[in-house]
């Protein structure tokens, strides 16, 4: 008896988990849904100019947004790692922390649509150019990977000032290697596998277990912090 109900309990538990990252997962894409349309969109296209026609709306979309849907996103993965919270209400608290959550993330998103519209623009230029060149945007293409989840998990954490948030988001990336390598390497493995493995799990995994797993580094290298202060 005690077999089957440990078997139960733990089935129950796991597709709990399956229906709170596939809800917030799913709640996070239809946020996204116009950037969504146009990115496949721009898939089917052929002719280059088309393509940077429409990526001009997606730029500016991008802060209003897949800023504030992230932000939402992530701001529920820290209620499942600190809280421990079911998945009663997900779409009114996803909701919620998206309104809470929007002036913010509309200027982190700024920030951070500017910067990763430069990198982008320098890699086009470089590619198959300079070699030297392209490695080290390669480089500065994860850093500033590991800085935007970084900001996204400092966002909903704290509620700081905008200066602030970036600093700390900052010193979090280039100051705390484990962290670091963490989030690079969660992330990049869930990015490879759902675009090269397992392509199903985009719509209902992807994004919010990449958002689960950074905050999970994040919160773990913050109770160290805690810890040593408190020594």
């Amino acid at each position: 008896m005690d077999n089957n109900s440990g078997f139960l309990g733990a089935l129950y538990t796991l597709s709990e988990w399956i229906m709170k990252f596939s809800i917030t997962n799913l709640l996070w894409i239809l946020f996204n849904l116009p950037i969504v349309y146009l990115l496949i969109t721009i898939l089917f296209m052929e002719q280059l100019d088309a393509v940077f026609l429409l990526l001009i709306p997606v730029i500016i979309l991008l802060p209003f947004v897949f800023f504030p849907a992230t932000t939402a996103m992530f701001a529920m993965v820290r209620d499942w790692i600190i809280k421990d919270e079911g998945v009663n209400q997900l779409i009114k608290k996803y909701w919620g922390y998206y309104k809470e959550n929007y002036k913010r993330s509309v200027g982190n998103g700024f920030l951070l649509t500017a910067a990763w519209v430069i990198w982008a623009a320098d890699v086009y230029y470089f590619y198959e150019k300079n070699t030297t060149m392209m490695i080290l945007f390669v480089i500065m293409g994860i850093l500033l990977l590991v800085f935007s989840i970084n900001l996204f998990s400092v966002t909903v954490h704290f509620h700081l000032k905008f200066s602030t948030s970036l600093k700390n988001a900052l010193l979090l990336t280039i100051g705390s290697p484990i962290l670091f390598i963490a989030v690079a390497m969660s992330s990049g493995f869930v990015i490879y596998v759902s675009f090269n493995v397992f392509r199903f799990i985009i719509p209902f995994l992807t994004g919010s277990l990449i958002a689960f797993l950074s905050f999970s580094a994040f919160y773990r290298n913050y109770l160290k912090l805690v810890a040593k202060k408190t020594e």
